[in-house]
């Protein structure tokens, strides 16, 4: 029987193609996205069998419950798990100030990023407490926003993100006693629909041209970090933060 592995946000962008990835992979892949309609048509598109695509709206504790039920009840129990899950509730193509932040848009963001990210880890956590796997691994998503400081994004995204690096220290140091790893990407600029609903094609270019590698990431460049921290060679990597920028940073 085939590992199983849960991809949130797996309809579109990063998560779609790290869903391709692991399918290749040889893993059975549970597509998971809030657009169940983008989850079916990734899974269609999948390499082998044994993929199915679930509803889940990762705010939501009642959503996660009910996400983690049914791929176990369907696939088995989750191995490997890549939250992709989050986003920006800003969708204009300037950084909204500190002082412009509404509490809406802090609770909604946070809700969105941090606490579906701890939603899901927890629930795995519980799970496979009673049902142990062997070399499970879960790779959670910051971003260089949370290191740099905000960017087009602004203060509650890059908050909510840097969030994550630290539910993922904590998650590590609970999950090493099951010999699972929990491991955190950091993506720069990445060529999918969220980049260039908050860019404008001008700083999208820009950023391009200031990154060391000279051009956007590619979400094929994300899958093949996540892949390799999902696999069982990775076992001695845990609390990570690993940046994924074109070297942006040093920039």
């Amino acid at each position: 029987m085939s590992r199983v592995a849960l991809v949130t946000g797996g309809g579109s962008g990063l998560g779609a193609a790290t869903s391709r990835r692991m399918a290749e992979g040889g893993f059975s892949v549970a597509v998971a996205d809030i657009r169940v309609e983008a989850a079916y048509s990734v899974c269609a598109g999948l390499a082998g069998s044994g993929h199915t695509p679930v509803l889940v709206d990762v705010t939501g504790e009642a959503s996660v419950e009910a996400m983690f039920a049914q791929v176990e009840e369907r696939l088995g129990p989750v191995a490997v798990m890549a939250l992709f899950a989050g986003g920006t509730v800003n969708t204009q193509s300037y950084r909204p100030r500190f002082i412009d932040t509404t509490l809406d848009d802090w609770v909604r963001t946070e809700a969105l990023n941090a606490r579906g990210t701890f939603l899901c880890l927890r629930e795995y956590l519980r799970r496979r407490t009673v049902e142990p796997v062997e070399d499970g691994r879960v790779v959670t998503v910051s971003s260089a926003a949370a290191e740099l400081g905000g960017g087009p994004t602004g203060v509650a995204y890059s908050a909510a993100k840097g969030a994550i690096i630290s539910l993922t220290k904590s998650a590590a140091l609970e999950a090493a006693r099951l010999g699972i790893t929990v491991n955190c990407i950091a993506p720069g600029a990445m060529d999918t629909p969220a980049l260039h609903t908050v860019n404008s094609e001008r700083t999208v270019d820009a950023i391009a041209h200031r990154a060391p590698a000279g051009r956007i990431g590619q979400p094929e460049d994300v899958a093949a970090l996540v892949a390799f921290l999902l696999s069982k060679e990775s076992g001695y990597i845990t609390g990570a933060t690993i940046d994924i920028n074109g070297g942006l940073r040093m920039a």
